[in-house]
């Protein structure tokens, strides 16, 4: 279901459902084909990643990963 979402990039939304239930974030990014959203400290996954030029070391990285837009319920006067 690809379609307008009444939420949008910077905004401030509430998690109501899953793991971060409760919390309370702005809205990183928008990613309307999937119906999903990535809010800034919710849904923190740790990332294995290769060593490289960027990083010669390698190891692990911590990313918000995507949530679906039915979990979060936007914050009115902020």
């Amino acid at each position: 279901m690809v379609g307008k979402f009444k939420i949008k990039k910077g905004d401030t939304v509430k998690v109501i459902a899953g793991d971060d239930k409760g919390t309370s974030g702005k809205v990183l990014q928008v990613l309307p084909k999937k119906s999903q959203v990535i809010v800034e400290g919710c849904k923190i996954a740790k990332k294995a990643i290769k060593a490289s030029e960027k990083n010669p070391k390698g190891g692990f990285i911590t990313k918000e990963m995507p949530m679906s837009i039915s979990n979060v319920k936007k914050v009115e006067g902020e």
